[in-house]
């Protein structure tokens, strides 16, 4: 047995034996994975045989909430790039986006023939038509249990049962070994097409010389104990809903490639009598798919448009569409927010969810579901009747396939990070010696020899690609910046310009003086802060005229901005989270402090509460009667002032030095404790 050697400071781990005598000799074979690994969706590794690279799947992840303003996640195709004159192929195991979503973005810069079952392929092809690169690539299809040689790689494909027809799992003759790769699969014994995973080619494949020596395998439900129900069940729940509604319509939502799915919804629904109506650009185009190639048989009398919809009563239609997943201006969204054209939802509908929410996307579905029971439609989903089921094998078939396959080493794909830890103790539980299962992440590189196997941790580039209208234009930087303006809020200021003097024409306090620079939708300060916004309007009227009379040319008008805009955003208080700034008070800056020591903003504030006291104090001697108010008390003096205590209060208020009339916080700030002299 092969020992497995420490981590050196390389950042790899190897197994023992002869690893450079392989290289040298071209046995070596090279996995790297670019996305799937800690994660639903971004599906991509590479092989390498002979200096050639093989593209096994090219999906996508769709974004999380906190991504805002992003489209699609795609992996880093930074390798590929590099080395696009050795890229041999992309070969798809099946149609799901994301497995297959970002080809369009990968033929941009590497274009390479696709290899794929004939659904796979017309699935793809439309996503690559509409990205405008179909010129740049060749769709060649592969059949079930057909073995193909694509360059130096020797694969054969294995028919696997999965939510969407015609998957596959791969199995690559290596001079290092067989490996096999399972896609996303399940063992379903009875499924809708007939059309089951091929465990006796996948035992022959054991037996072969040499046996599996690498099995990668599928995890997303390597936390879910026991089987995956058969997709027939399905439909027997479809029939048994249509019975109990037979007076409503309904409108069922699914995956739109889940075409087995599509198929036992229209079947259940014709048999009841009912009309069945597609909603939803991918659902409309993917059904002609199916139809088309045969997947789907749906006869053709029972089939209408969404606009003939209306003329039949609600127990006579069958509405089937996108939106599973809550997506924003997906078909059922917009029926729940009562803003679609043809479909408007009321409590004559039976809504069935028949998908399971992604991780991400619960919050989504959430408020789809709320909306459409405020509308009094009725809602049927998995949690409260049999109407979906995993496309992805449980504890047992993953079991089983480790124990038909036997490999000598393991490594799980396809999963969040804890589903790939799960597996992985699946695999230790049928026998795979402990140092022999290999957890990887984005980025790792496994290579393949005679003697071993050696894991090099973040080999190569394997971040997030964002997707924002244009591939790869907004990174972190530009996500942190968008939480920060959705949490904090925005400062936006206008200022219109004299195209040929420069000359400040309008700012941003000329058109309205309610317009005021806030912070998160706060109304105005009150008490202290309420006085230096008092100051601070002052200031920028001042400033509003020296720019007004300086007529600031064009090449000072940056630094001109800078100075309204600082004079416009208020102090920010660590007091309080009412500034519009991040950081700490502009005075407290280095340098911003006169020839007295004194910063401008702390003595401007000094002025102006001065000038507030003389006219509190003048109001309260001008008021009828307020000669005779009780005096509050005096203000504790500062040492060596003590002689201002002996004093006789002679005079107006103002010239007593009392402190009459000062605003109460400050009288209340100046007063002695009690009980002092």
């Amino acid at each position: 047995m092969v020992q497995r050697r420490a981590r050196d400071g390389a950042g790899r781990q190897a197994g023992g034996g002869v690893s450079g005598t392989a290289d040298a000799s071209g046995r070596a074979v090279r996995l790297v994975f670019l996305g799937g690994l800690g994660e639903i969706g971004r599906n991509c590794f590479c092989l390498e045989v002979g200096g050639r690279i093989l593209v096994v799947d090219c999906g996508l992840m769709f974004p999380d909430a906190d991504m805002p303003g992003v489209d699609l996640v795609l992996p880093d195709f930074t390798y590929l790039r590099e080395n696009a004159g050795r890229v041999e192929g992309v070969l798809l195991t099946h149609a799901h986006e994301d497995h297959a979503g970002g080809l369009a973005f990968l033929l941009r810069d590497v274009p390479v023939p696709i290899y794929g079952s004939a659904l796979s392929l017309a699935l793809a092809r439309n996503r690559i038509e509409e990205g405008g690169v179909l010129d740049r690539t060749e769709l060649i299809e592969v059949h079930d249990g057909e073995r193909r040689r694509i360059g130096p790689f020797d694969c054969q494909f294995v028919p696997v049962t999965h939510s969407v027809p015609h998957g596959f799992a791969t199995a690559f003759f290596t001079p290092a070994g067989t490996i096999v790769h399972t896609g996303d699969f399940k063992l379903d014994l009875t499924p809708v097409d007939g059309r089951r995973t091929d465990l006796a080619l996948l035992g022959e494949l054991a037996r072969r010389e040499g046996g599996v020596r690498l099995l990668l395998s599928d995890s997303t439900n390597a936390e879910r104990p026991g089987f995956t129900p058969s997709e027939s069940t399905v439909g027997a729940a479809m029939r048994a809903l249509f019975r109990e509604h037979a007076g409503k319509r309904f409108v069922v939502t699914s995956f739109a490639s889940h075409l087995h799915r599509v198929q036992q919804v229209a079947l259940a629904a014709v048999a009841h009598g009912r009309r069945v109506a597609f909603v939803g650009r991918s659902m409309e185009q993917n059904v002609a798919i199916g139809r088309r190639l045969g997947y789907l048989e749906i006869p053709e009398h029972a089939v209408i448009d969404i606009e003939e919809a209306a003329r039949y009563a609600p127990g006579d239609v069958c509405i089937v569409c996108t939106g599973s997943q809550g997506e924003p201006m997906s078909a059922l969204s917009l029926m729940a927010a009562h803003e679609h054209k043809y479909v408007k939802i009321s409590d004559d509908d039976v809504v069935v969810i028949s998908a399971h929410a992604i991780p991400g996307n619960e919050a989504n579905v959430s408020r789809v579901v709320d909306a459409l029971h405020r509308a009094g439609a009725e809602v049927v989903h998995d949690r409260s009747s049999p109407v979906h089921v995993s496309g992805h094998a449980s504890q047992e078939e993953l079991k089983f396939v480790l124990n038909l396959l036997g490999p000598e080493w393991f490594v799980p794909v396809h999963g969040e990070y804890r589903h790939l830890v799960h597996h992985a103790r699946l695999a230790r539980e049928t026998g795979v010696p402990a140092d022999h299962v290999l957890v990887c992440e984005d980025g790792d590189a496994v290579t393949l020899t005679a003697g071993g196997v050696e894991v090099e941790r973040r080999a190569v580039p394997a971040g997030y690609m964002y997707v924002d209208g244009i591939v790869g234009d907004i990174g972190h930087g530009v996500l942190r910046d968008r939480r920060a303006l959705a949490e904090e809020g925005v400062v936006v200021v206008i200022v219109t310009l004299d195209a040929q003097s420069g000359e400040v024409v309008t700012g941003p306090r000329d058109r309205d003086p309610r317009l005021d620079l806030r912070a998160r939708g706060r109304g105005p300060h009150r008490g202290r802060e309420a006085g230096r916004a008092r100051v601070d309007r002052r200031r920028r009227a001042r400033g509003r005229d020296r720019l007004r009379d300086d007529a600031a040319p064009l090449p000072a008008l940056p630094r001109a901005l800078h100075r309204r805009t600082d004079a416009a955003a208020p102090d920010r208080d660590p007091r309080r989270d009412g500034g519009l700034g991040g950081g700490g008070r502009p005075d407290r800056a280095a340098g911003a402090r006169d020839g007295r020591g004194e910063p401008p903003r702390r003595r401007d504030l000094r002025r102006a509460r001065r000038g507030r006291r003389l006219r509190v104090r003048e109001r309260h001697h001008r008021r009828p009667g307020g000669e005779g108010r009780r005096r509050p008390r005096r203000r504790r003096l500062r040492p060596g002032r003590e002689g201002r205590r002996d004093q006789p209060a002679e005079g107006p208020p103002d010239a007593r030095g009392d402190g009459a009339g000062r605003h109460p916080r400050e009288q209340r700030r100046g007063s002695p404790r009690r009980g002092s002299s």
